[in-house]
């Protein structure tokens, strides 16, 4: 590869990340122009930012955004940054089994069902096999499909059915289930309103996971997820029908906004469509020379002028739905839609219809409901349909529910359309064939209706006879698959509950943002600072290494709409200290080539091409680490492992490639290139201790503390956090100190049962967990757990407080989260040892390696046992802790294999074999110390960083890694490779014959 290239792929890397990151920018300025008109009003600020959604405010060259484009494409924060709520819906698969069989009162089905639910919050087996299996272990002689053999599943089942098409049937019923569930969450929450929200199904389980920054109103929220979903189908009025009530609202309007008092305007009201029907050839003229003989329906800026504001105030938001006649003319256009609107006027137009004067004007059998999402036609804004839903009955209710849907599926028409194939059971058949036949007759459209959202309305062109139905219309392949999801949600046998909830207030995000923001500050400035003071000039390439490195990383996060969270912070300032790992490894090999008294050219030639190895097979570990943890994680986990893999690839692409660029720089113009100070030159030059000769009192050591370790786990245990062991957690801030013993004393008699309380962060601030209701995941028990927790507070006589954040965690998801971190940390070991196994060709490696790994694990568990309740921070095993240790695990393999590759290179020399095998050993350890101090120091130091300056949050989460990172140090030097020299047997480790032919990794040279 030239340097050319190398100069080339540099430059077009910046530009892709500095365009990535460019959105982030942009959103702020109009987010701060936001606030700086709102002062302090958020439905003011809201409101402005709703107005500009449709409006560009983002410009590059021919490209346009925007400001909803530019905040999809931004580096968007996450909750516990921002504040905000993290939910977990679980889809209740025992009411899903229950439902499917029409509750049966069989005592074996629910005996079976009853000691499946019992068994699936102790196992990761899904509870539909569960069932299955406790359902055959009762003896029952009745065939397990009987029960499913209704008539609503008439189609997928019958009562000769086997047990395999039963468990294939109820696992198809649980995933139309999920992601019907998701599809009626994701529109919800759309609806909502939250900037930014995160919805995912998590992949091989029955949960929703949620993050909705920003959100502060939770009860809100609660109500919103946990409402059943409610399919209807309306009957519709033509547009010619409503267009005079539309109207009248519109005069109406403009005489009560002109009344000082605004006083309701008196106005003939009409009670039926009848009387609508009625006006509607009297009032069309008006109407349409109101429009204008050349308005377009989607032209809100036209409409929007001062003279028809004042004097059509509806319709300068709302514009009527007309289109061309035959002749060139403007008429009404067909079908149930009155009028569209931009998306930043609904709000607008909902105001105007909810005024007294107007809901008089409105008949009792019509609704006016909103589209589900904007209309394709419009290209520049977001325009939605407002449609004229006619209501039936005494109750003014639909003229059908969706309960009556046996199946729904998207597929094509024989013209290659894209269409909605439904189906209904036989009672629905009935009512479909009378409504079909009258929307045929009167030329009226049906509209499909979800939680008060229109998803479609087709026109009706015969009575439809039998129950099933064919759905098409200007669709795309995306449009049919909603809304056959749409109409399968109305049978929907199944609810959504929320298992796990973590709430954050934002006065706790600001902090972690300082928090955050300052730890990387204080955490680059220490690594320059270490990296010249050590390495002189080379120090300094380093360190513009290290620059890059962070602008890349954040780029890049930001290209991946990554969320930014707070061990993601913390990963990137941990990405700083392991970023100078491959430098010190360039560095100290260009520090034995210098000595060699080779060319300062050579020197950085050879420097690079003999690091290599090492670079790579460390690093690679490091991330083989970072992809379990993102596959394993959740949230703010997946953040950290995300941000750690991707410092990984720019740490690498840095360090080879732009400090190879100022290398190459500085000789062509004859410039010095220093990698030492004379202080630093000769550290641990000649470094020669006995390693091996010494390695027993090592173990000795070792074991002492392994078996220390494994008495306190055995006997003090840990202090689990909720997402461990289940239950809620409360952040709680005081005016003035408290004292945590006082305030646990009085929650331990109101709850009844022992309260975790802990001091968190400063002396007036606590965190409280409880296990009162851990059963319980009801919107009643977290109101009652609140109201006992205040009047536990109250009690205590403390002063004014507020609760910061408040998480909850059920006890299925937290044994899972359990189970999950414990599969990681196997997975880890085992995949790290298959990597050496394959990389070095021998056993001997992969054991060493394993050895020193599960010795770290358990020190650092042991020492989380032993100082939890000593040390003033929270030492809770949770999810944060799992990483950090995995993390450990990861940072011990790379520095053993640095040295690994040492021995490997040693055993290839020639006359190698003639050497004792435990004195290459001994070399081998001695020539990497200087670079494996130096990067644990280096490490080190940022780690002390996060910990001073990070914030509470991550406290615990960075002593892990500080104390892992100086036990996995003393590992990789006393125990991986000394462990060698015993597993063989003080045999020499002769390489086979396939090594010693394969070839040596390449290094570019610009």
């Amino acid at each position: 590869m030239s340097k050319g290239l190398i100069k080339f792929l540099v430059i077009v890397v910046s530009l892709a990340c500095l365009y990535s990151l460019s959105f982030t920018f942009v959103t702020r300025k109009v987010e701060k122009d936001a606030a700086n008109y709102a002062k302090g009003d958020m439905v003011k600020e809201k409101a402005y930012l709703d107005s500009i959604a449709s409006e560009v405010v983002y410009n590059i060259g021919i490209a346009k955004f925007t400001y909803r484009e530019a905040k999809a494409n931004e580096l968007a924060l996450g909750l516990d940054l921002k504040g905000g709520m993290n939910v977990t819906m679980e889809i209740s698969l025992d009411e899903l089994i229950t439902n499917l069989a029409n509750k049966p009162k069989d005592a074996n089905f629910n005996k079976a069902l009853e000691t499946a639910i019992a068994k699936s919050k102790t196992t990761n087996t899904s509870l539909i096999e569960l069932f299955l299996n406790e359902y055959k272990a009762t003896g029952a002689t009745t065939p397990i499909a009987t029960f499913f053999a209704t008539k609503d599943n008439a189609g997928a089942i019958q009562a000769g059915s086997s047990e395999g098409e039963v468990r294939s049937f109820l696992n198809r019923e649980a995933d139309n289930a999920i992601q019907n569930s998701y599809k009626v969450l994701r529109t919800r929450i759309d609806k909502f309103g939250v900037a930014s929200p995160n919805i995912q199904i998590q992949q091989g389980t029955n949960r929703i996971l949620i993050e909705l920054p920003g959100v502060n109103d939770q009860e809100r929220v609660r109500k919103l997820l946990q409402g059943s979903a409610k399919l209807e189908f309306y009957e519709t009025f033509r547009n010619e029908q409503a267009y005079g009530i539309i109207d009248n609202i519109n005069n109406t309007l403009a005489s009560a906004l002109k009344s000082d008092k605004k006083a309701p305007a008196t106005v003939a009201t009409t009670d039926s469509t009848a009387t609508a029907a009625a006006d509607t050839t009297k009032k069309e003229d008006n109407l349409l020379a109101k429009l204008g003989a050349n308005k377009n329906a989607t032209d809100s800026n036209a409409a929007a002028n001062a003279g028809l504001e004042a004097g059509n105030p509806l319709f300068s938001v709302l514009n009527p739905n007309v289109g061309q006649g035959p002749s060139g003319q403007m008429e009404l256009a067909p079908g149930a839609i009155v009028g569209y609107a931009s998306l930043k006027d609904t709000a607008k137009v909902n105001a105007y219809l909810a005024r007294p004067e107007v809901k008089g004007i409105i008949p009792g059998n019509m609704r006016l409901l909103w589209a589900v999402k904007p209309e394709s036609f419009s290209k520049t804004a977001d325009i939605l349909a407002l449609y004229a839903i006619k209501t039936s009955g005494a109750e003014n209710g639909p003229t059908m529910t969706g309960d009556v849907i046996t199946d729904a599926r998207d597929g094509f028409s024989q013209q290659n359309k894209p269409i909605v194939s439904m189906s209904m059971n036989a009672e629905g058949a009935r009512q479909w064939q009378r409504v079909t036949g009258q929307a045929a007759q009167g030329k009226y459209s049906i509209a499909i209706v979800l939680d008060g959202v229109v998803y479609s309305a087709p026109g009706v062109e015969k009575e439809i006879a039998g129950g099933n139905s064919e759905i098409s219309g200007n669709f795309t392949i995306e449009d049919t698959k909603d809304l056959a999801n749409v109409l399968k949600a109305g049978r929907l046998p199944t609810t959504a509950k929320i298992v796990e909830e973590a709430i954050v207030g934002p006065s706790l995000g600001q902090v972690a943002i300082d928090s955050g923001v300052n730890s990387a500050i204080v955490g680059i400035i220490v690594v320059m600072a270490f990296m010249i003071a050590y390495y002189n000039r080379a120090g300094i390439a380093a360190n513009i290494a290290v620059i890059f490195n962070v602008f890349f990383l954040m780029g890049v996060l930001a290209s991946l709409n990554a969320v930014l969270t707070l061990p993601g912070i913390a990963g990137i300032v941990l990405t700083m200290g392991t970023a100078v790992d491959a430098n010190v490894l360039i560095y100290e090999r260009m520090r034995e080539e210098k000595a060699l008294g080779k060319s300062m050219r050579q020197v950085v030639s050879d420097g690079y091409k003999h690091a290599m190895p090492s670079i790579l097979d460390s690093q690679i570990t490091t991330f083989l680490v970072g992809l379990i943890l993102f596959f394993t994680g959740s949230g703010p986990i997946q953040g950290f492992a995300t941000t750690l893999m991707i410092g990984i690839i720019t740490s690498l692409f840095t360090a080879i490639f732009i400090t190879r660029l100022i290398f190459e720089y500085m000789l062509k113009r004859e410039m010095k290139i220093t990698v030492s100070f004379p202080w630093s030159d000769h550290t641990m030059k000649n470094a020669n201790f006995q390693f091996v000769k010494k390695r027993k009192v090592a173990y000795t050591i070792s074991l002492i503390a392994v078996v220390i370790s494994i008495a306190s786990i055995a006997t003090k245990g840990f202090s689990y956090g909720v997402d461990f062991q289940g239950g809620r957690t409360y952040t709680v801030r005081f005016d003035e100190q408290v004292k945590a013993e006082d305030i646990r004393e009085n929650l331990n008699n109101v709850f009844g049962t022992t309260t975790e309380v802990k001091t968190f962060g400063s002396e007036n601030q606590l965190r409280i967990t409880t296990s009162y209701h851990i059963e319980e995941t009801s919107d009643a028990a977290d109101k009652e757990v609140l109201a006992k927790l205040n009047e536990g507070l109250s009690k205590a006589q403390v002063s004014k407080y507020e609760i910061l954040s408040q998480q909850k965690v059920g006890p299925t998801i937290a044994s899972d989260i359990r189970d999950r971190a414990i599969y990681a940390s196997i997975l880890s070991i085992i995949v790290i040892a298959g990597y050496i196994l394959v990389r070095f060709h021998k056993w001997q490696y992969s054991a060493g390696a394993a050895i020193a790994t599960i010795h770290d694990a358990i020190i650092l568990l042991g020492l989380f046992s032993m100082l939890d309740g000593i040390v003033p921070f929270s030492l809770d095993i949770d999810q944060h802790f799992v990483a950090a240790i995995l993390t450990v695990l990861g940072y011990s393999v790379n520095d053993t294999v640095v040295v690994f590759d040492r021995l490997r290179e040693y055993l290839k020399k020639p006359n190698a074999h003639k050497e004792e095998i435990g004195t290459t050993i001994n070399n081998a350890i001695n020539s990497t110390l200087s670079r494996t101090v130096i990067t644990s120091l280096t490490v080190i130091f940022v780690l002390a960083v996060l910990f001073v300056f990070g914030g509470e949050v991550i406290r615990g989460f960075s002593f892990a890694i500080l104390i892992g990172i100086v036990v996995a140090t003393y590992s990789s030097i006393f125990l991986a490779a000394p462990a060698i020299f015993d597993l063989s047997r003080g045999k020499h480790l002769a390489s086979s014959a396939k090594e010693e032919e394969k070839k040596q990794v390449k290094v570019v040279t610009p």
